[in-house]
Parts: C-alpha cells; sequence; structure tokens
C-alpha cells in the first residue's frame, strides 16, 4: 500500500479540475435531492467509514461527498476495477488496487502507511460488499487505533436523503465498546435498499 501511495496522483493533484468537478457533485446532489451535513476535523490524518453499503449508487455518491467537503480521499477496491484505461481513471479518482485473494496483510500496510504520512485521509466501508453482512470488517478500527488518528463516521442517509459526516471520535482501544458508539450512531440511518441495511455485530479481530 505504501508503494502504491509514492507519487499516487489524483484528481486533487490537477488544481485547475477541482474546482468544475466540485460544482458538478455539488449538481449532483441537488438533481438527486440530496442535501449536505456534518463537518470534518481539523487535522490532515483519519479513517473514514461509511454505511450502510447497499447499492452501485453508494460509490459515486461518496465521492462526491468527498469534492464537497474538498477532502483528498484515498480508497482500497478490488484489483478488477484497475484493469485497463479505467485503471487510471480509478487511481486518478484515489483508488488504491487490492487483490483479496492475496494475502497482503492490507491492515499492517494501512497502519504504517498512515504512521509514516503527515497527511492521509483512508476511507473504508467496513461493511466489504453491497450485500447484507453479519459481520464488520474490524481492519479500519486497529487501522487508528493502532495509528493513532481519529475514526469519521461517514453516512448516504437514502431514506432522507441526506449526505454527510457525522461524529469524530479517538478508539479507545476497547472494541466492542466504541462499536456499541458506531452502531447507535448508524441505527437510524438507512441505504437505498433498506433490505440490506443492518447493524452488524463485530469480530474481535484484525480483518
Amino acid at each position: 500500500m505504501s508503494n502504491l501511495l509514492t507519487n499516487h496522483k489524483t484528481i486533487h493533484d490537477s488544481a485547475w479540475l477541482i474546482a468544475p468537478v466540485r460544482r458538478c457533485a455539488f449538481a449532483l446532489f441537488r438533481w438527486r435531492g440530496w442535501r449536505l451535513a456534518g463537518a470534518l476535523p481539523d487535522v490532515k490524518k483519519y479513517v473514514i467509514i461509511g454505511a450502510p453499503h447497499t447499492s452501485n449508487w453508494d460509490f459515486p455518491l461518496a465521492l462526491g461527498l468527498a469534492f464537497c467537503f474538498q477532502v483528498k480521499m484515498f480508497w482500497m477496491g478490488k484489483h478488477t476495477l484497475f484493469i485497463g484505461p479505467m485503471g487510471y481513471v480509478m487511481r486518478w479518482l484515489g483508488g488504491i488496487a487490492v487483490n483479496r485473494a492475496a494475502n497482503q496483510n492490507l491492515v499492517a500496510q494501512a497502519i504504517a502507511t498512515m504512521r509514516a504520512s503527515d497527511e492521509l485521509i483512508l476511507a473504508i466501508p467496513p461493511e466489504g460488499t453491497r450485500s447484507k453482512v453479519r459481520y464488520w470488517k474490524t481492519g479500519f478500527y486497529f487501522i487508528a487505533l493502532e495509528s493513532q488518528t481519529p475514526i469519521v463516521l461517514a453516512f448516504l442517509d437514502f431514506k432522507n436523503k441526506v449526505a454527510g459526516f457525522g461524529p469524530t471520535f479517538m478508539p479507545t482501544g476497547d472494541l466492542e465498546k466504541d462499536m456499541e458508539t458506531i452502531r447507535a450512531f448508524y441505527a437510524p440511518i438507512e441505504g437505498k435498499y433498506a433490505s440490506l441495511t443492518g447493524l452488524a455485530e463485530v469480530k474481535a479481530k484484525h480483518e
């Protein structure tokens, strides 16, 4: 992961493009009847988690949210999304290709990268899939805990058409207690497909 971030160019490195893309992002939300809410912490490093994740719409809306709030956000995606010309586009949008079939110890790599970086914002969907899951992956939690960076709770509430950022908190090391705080925040929020939205349990291990 650290090698992928070395000289990793995103749209945010093309200053002349930021303003028009940001205007398009605002237009997208207005067109869909959404409003934006919340604020981001005044720090240069943090982990963003986003939930619920139930549809393909989550991805463009999440990117649009980042542009509206002027966040240079990196995210991890399946390596198959980075094949051919689309690979350039995905990396330009902040994507980091991940082959989940390979044993890459991504959590350890992410921790090391966060520790070594003066400025890095990493977005991780803890569900890891659009399908309904019982267990959330906890890698995001240990990345933040071990690198001593805060966690920001982002959301896309399709029921009320509100997108934005909720509370920011430092993980305490008590996974179950902190996850109760996270679950309480996401409890009233619905994804595009409500039947796939669930309050997931967690396994106390690095995933």
